[in-house]
């Protein structure tokens, strides 16, 4: 493997806008790591069609609700490729549709866990490896937020939406912590997008359902939410830090 060549790692990785991320990312010239919570067999997939493009990946298992797992899959991307260049905190859940005044306090701590607190400790992690405080060479950070942060979700998920309220204050806060020591923190707010993280909130058919309602008339595809955030990674995008680009097509 090249040592020369940017590392970049994306979270939730196997599937949708994460798979997207990274095979644009590696079609980019970075070599990619894919993690996954639970589903091997797509994150192997995804690798198997990077590597098939002459690209350079590996699968890496962690779920970011876990701080152990966390902390393993930056340690296992050290040993792969021994350097850090690029970060993004995609891996995300949504839930059943529900009213606030029917949701658990399980379903809130297990959103904000995986959502919130899984994000805030692998931008730990990938600071402590990227932040010239830490004898790192700088890096960029993109943080996966989502509409839903800026119109609360009424009806279907407000504590989804919340937790992406937190992802926005993160990225400009983080963005400002960290400038003076190399690192860029941004990040992409897209609108209704065709993957299946709708089905596995119990809709399978919001996407049909609600794209003649939205200004574009359709809906957005993962590619054209992975190229936003590639833009933010690259070095064409050298003087921006803490700001929320929305892929919402008018949203």
């Amino acid at each position: 493997m090249s040592a020369a060549k940017k590392v970049l790692l994306v979270t939730g990785g196997s599937r949708g806008i994460g798979a997207a991320i990274c095979r644009l990312g590696a079609a980019s010239g970075y070599r990619v790591a894919v993690n996954y919570a639970s589903n091997q067999a797509a994150a192997d997939a995804v690798v198997a069609g990077i590597e098939a493009a002459s690209g350079e990946a590996i699968a890496v298992r962690g779920d970011v609700g876990k701080e152990a797992d966390v902390v393993a899959m930056f340690a296992a991307v050290d040993r792969a490729f021994g350097r850090l260049d690029a970060f993004v905190n995609n891996a995300g859940i949504v839930d059943v549709k529900a009213r606030v005044d029917e949701m658990s306090a399980e379903r809130v701590e297990r959103m904000m866990r995986i959502n919130v607190t899984g994000s805030f400790l692998c931008a730990r992690e990938a600071v402590k490896r990227m932040s010239t405080r830490h004898g790192g060479k700088g890096g960029a950070i993109v943080n996966i937020s989502s509409a839903a942060a800026r119109l609360g979700a009424p009806g279907e998920y407000v504590d989804y939406a919340a937790s992406k309220g937190a992802i926005d204050t993160m990225t400009v806060g983080l963005a400002r912590e960290v400038v003076s020591e190399g690192i860029r923190v941004n990040a992409v707010s897209p609108g209704i997008t065709e993957t299946e993280i709708h089905a596995s909130g119990g809709q399978p058919d919001r996407v049909a359902r609600m794209q003649d309602m939205l200004p574009m008339k359709r809906a957005g595809t993962a590619d054209e939410v992975a190229h936003a955030v590639l833009y933010l990674l690259s070095d064409e995008a050298s003087y921006t830090t803490g700001a929320i680009l929305n892929v919402s097509g008018g949203r």
